[in-house]
């Protein structure tokens, strides 16, 4: 078989079902407005949710540290790659989230496959929900446990999977929903997973920073605390504003992870001007409410006028606005008419999301302002408009 051909065609189908996926060139930092394929638009497709990715304290913080360790780690944390700056960003982030340790990854994948991979194994069970992010349902799957679905945020249909057989049961559900925006019914979930002799395992990649007085996420959102959320991971390249994630737990549970993560074993640390730099986000998370505030003012907003639009929102009161579209096609068609009026939303299509359900995955940041909004839905009004209505 002709490795050129066989990969070629399939590259070909992708194309003609306006599911190929491309990358634009950013020559900027992130912002309302970046720099994208040489031209300034205004940005509503990044994570960077609380506008913390190019603040100069954290970028201060990055530099001092790369002067005194260096621009890479240059070994596993095992190894000789755990600096000072991990441990400290470690010791922080679990006083932060309310947990006795926690424990650096390099990316939120590894933090989700090292954490599912670690816990479970062929005689155990996997409950995740249905709309779970791609890592999350990797993990279950490539961990040898049962691995079954339940219907999106359904604490009645995990109940019912919660009878089947299993030596160890691991539920695990994002906090928020990256393509939906919506947010776990946790305080449903975690009752049932302790009545059940389940373990929850929560991935709050986009919660953290967002919800909660302080930014703590979902389980500060709901006041869930070790005993009700045992095994909590975050990400730090989307509301933190710089690299990396962690598991956050027991001292049991971080210690067996170190023994027993296979991700986190055999990979290279993060660099500690990373750390350092995450370190600093982290004062300001929890020192500037301003921009958690600034988010919920900005949501409400576009919520209002997309509404008096007409569009089809998803119901979501998170920086995550999804705006239901249909079809690939014409999905395409309205971010590229988006796109002509300088403005940049993600267009997501299957596989990412079910068929039929592309949309607009529109997010905010405290970088943007009021004005920011206007020009967005002035812009969603004439691209609607210009792609007319779905064929039946």
């Amino acid at each position: 078989m002709d490795l050129e051909a066989e990969l070629g065609a399939q590259l070909a189908e992708r194309r003609a079902a306006n599911l190929y996926r491309e990358r634009r060139l950013l020559a900027s930092p992130q912002g309302g407005r970046v720099v994208l394929d040489g031209r300034q638009v205004l940005a509503f497709s990044s994570n960077d949710y609380l506008g913390l990715a190019n603040h100069p304290d954290i970028v201060r913080a990055f530099a001092a540290a790369a002067e005194r360790f260096g621009v890479g780690s240059g070994a596993s944390h095992l190894v000789c790659g755990h600096a000072s700056e991990h441990q400290a960003l470690e010791e922080e982030l679990a006083a932060f989230c309310g947990r006795d340790r926690a424990l650096l990854f390099a990316t939120g994948y590894m933090a989700n496959l090292g954490a599912i991979s670690a816990l479970v194994a062929s005689g155990d069970l996997v409950l995740e929900d249905r709309l779970n992010h791609a890592s999350l349902l990797d993990g279950g799957l490539l961990s040898g446990a049962r691995f079954q679905r339940y219907l999106h945020n359904d604490p009645a249909a995990l109940a019912e999977r919660l009878t089947m057989a299993g030596r160890r049961k691991l539920v695990v559900t994002d906090g928020v929903f990256s393509m939906d925006g919506d947010i776990a019914e946790l305080p449903a979930i975690a009752p049932l997973c302790s009545a059940r002799g389940a373990w929850l395992m929560v991935d709050d990649a986009h919660g953290f920073g967002v919800l909660g007085r302080r930014g703590g996420g979902v389980a500060e959102h709901f006041g869930l605390g070790q005993d009700a959320l045992p095994i909590l991971i975050g990400t730090l390249g989307k509301g933190f504003g710089t690299a990396g994630a962690f598991v956050a737990g027991s001292a049991t549970l971080i210690d067996y992870l170190v023994q027993f993560s296979r991700p986190y074993i055999y990979t290279t640390a993060i660099p500690p001007a990373v750390a350092a730099a995450t370190r600093a986000s982290l004062q300001l998370v929890m020192a500037e409410s301003w921009r958690r505030d600034r988010l919920v003012a900005l949501v409400a907003r576009f919520r209002a006028g997309a509404a008096q639009l007409g569009l089809e929102v998803l119901p979501s009161s998170t920086p995550i606005q999804p705006v239901l579209v249909g079809s690939e096609a014409r999905c395409m068609a309205i971010g590229a008419a988006l796109w002509q009026r300088g403005i940049h939303v993600g267009t997501i299509r299957p596989p990412t999301v079910p068929k039929n359900t592309a949309r607009l995955r529109i997010t905010f940041s405290a970088a943007h302002g009021d004005g920011d909004v206007d020009l967005l839905l002035d812009a969603l009004a004439e691209a609607f408009a210009a792609c007319g209505e779905e064929s039946p």
